[in-house]
C-alpha cells in the first residue's frame, strides 16, 4: 500500500538500514506539576505512573535495558533506541541527568537516544548535554504541547504557556537536535478551530516530527473524576478520524509522524471503548487517505 505520510518506522529504516526498535525506560523522574513546582496532581489526563504504565520501574535503568536485551524482543532487530518515556526527563541536575543517559547508553546495539520531556524543563546547559550525545548517537527531544490553547493548557493542569514550548524548540534547533512533539485531540472543552490552531502553531516550528494521540479516560486520574461527574465526554471514533486527517493533510509534509493513535491500558481504560483497536483505528485512516487520495502536507499553509 502506497504510504499516504511519513511512517516513522520507514524513517528508521532508511536512516539506520534496517528495522530499529525502542526500548522504553523509566528513569525515576517526577514532573514540576506534580511534585509542586509549579502544581499538583500532573495533567489531569496522567495516571499515577505517567505513560510508562507498561514499564517496570521497579528496575535500575541499566537493568531495564538489560532485561530488555534478554527477552525475545531484543531478537526482533539489531538496532535500538534507548527512549527515556515516563514522566519529565529533564527534570534534574545535570549531573544526574548525565548519569542516567549514559546507565541507559550501555550496548553496541544502541544507536538512538531519545528523551521526552515537557518545554519548561529545558534550559541551554540542559541542551548542550543532550547535543554531546549527538556525535554517536541519533538524537531527538520530544516535547508535550497537546495545544496551542493556554486556556485548555490551564484546565489540563499543564502547567506551562505556549511560549515556553516556543522557547524550548528554538534552544533545542539552536543546538540542531531535533524535536518531536505531541498534538492530542478531544481534549475538555477544544473546539475544531482549536485544534487547526494548533496545527498552525506547530507548522510555525521548526519541528521534526509529531505524535497524535485521542484524549482517553483512566482510572485514578482528575479526568476520570471529571468524566464520571458527567462533565465531560470522550471523541467518538469518527470525530477522531476527521481531525487525524484534518492534521496529517495539513501539516508540513515534511514532519516525521511518529504515530496516529495512542495506547491507552487496558486495564486502567474508562473511555473512549474504540481506543483500544489500535489496529482498526490505524486501518481506518489509511482507508480514508487511499479512498479519497489525501496526502500528507497537501493543504500544507505555513501562516
Amino acid at each position: 500500500m502506497e504510504n499516504r505520510y511519513n511512517h516513522f518506522n520507514e524513517f528508521l529504516k532508511n536512516k539506520f538500514g534496517e528495522r530499529t526498535l525502542k526500548i522504553c525506560i523509566d528513569g525515576g523522574f517526577t514532573c514540576p506539576n506534580r511534585d509542586g513546582t509549579c502544581g499538583f496532581g500532573g495533567c489531569i489526563f496522567c495516571s499515577e505512573k505517567g505513560s510508562g504504565e507498561h514499564i517496570n520501574s521497579a528496575f535500575s535503568i541499566s537493568n531495564q535495558v538489560e532485561n530488555y536485551f534478554n527477552s525475545y524482543k531484543a531478537s526482533r532487530a539489531n538496532k535500538f533506541i534507548a527512549y527515556f518515556q515516563n514522566f519529565t526527563n529533564t527534570y534534574d541536575t545535570l549531573d544526574n541527568l548525565k548519569a542516567k543517559y549514559n546507565a541507559a547508553l550501555i550496548d553496541n546495539r544502541i544507536v538512538a537516544l531519545a528523551i521526552a520531556t515537557r518545554p519548561d524543563c529545558i534550559t541551554e546547559d540542559i541542551v548542550k548535554l543532550i547535543a554531546s550525545y549527538a556525535d554517536k548517537y541519533y538524537v531527538w527531544v520530544e516535547l508535550g504541547l497537546q495545544t496551542s490553547n493556554d486556556e485548555t493548557g490551564e484546565k489540563i493542569n499543564r502547567g506551562y504557556s505556549s511560549q515556553d514550548f516556543t522557547n524550548a524548540v528554538n534552544l533545542l534547533n539552536k543546538y540542531n537536535i531535533d524535536v518531536v512533539t505531541h498534538i492530542m485531540v478531544g481534549l475538555p472543552d477544544e473546539t475544531k478551530d482549536d485544534l487547526k490552531n494548533t496545527v498552525n502553531f506547530i507548522n510555525s516550528h521548526n519541528i521534526q516530527g509529531l505524535k497524535i494521540h485521542s484524549c482517553y479516560v483512566v482510572k485514578n486520574t482528575v479526568l476520570a473524576d471529571i468524566y464520571n461527574n458527567g462533565q465531560y465526554m470522550t471523541i467518538s471514533l469518527e470525530y477522531y478520524l476527521d481531525a487525524v486527517i484534518y492534521i496529517l493533510t495539513h501539516i508540513n509534509p515534511n514532519m516525521i509522524i511518529h504515530r496516529i493513535s495512542g495506547d491507552a491500558p487496558k486495564d486502567l481504560l474508562i473511555s473512549p471503548d474504540w481506543n483500544t483497536h489500535k489496529k482498526w483505528v490505524l486501518n481506518s485512516i489509511h482507508k480514508i487517505m487511499e479512498e479519497k487520495n489525501l496526502y500528507q502536507g497537501m493543504y500544507f499553509n505555513l501562516l
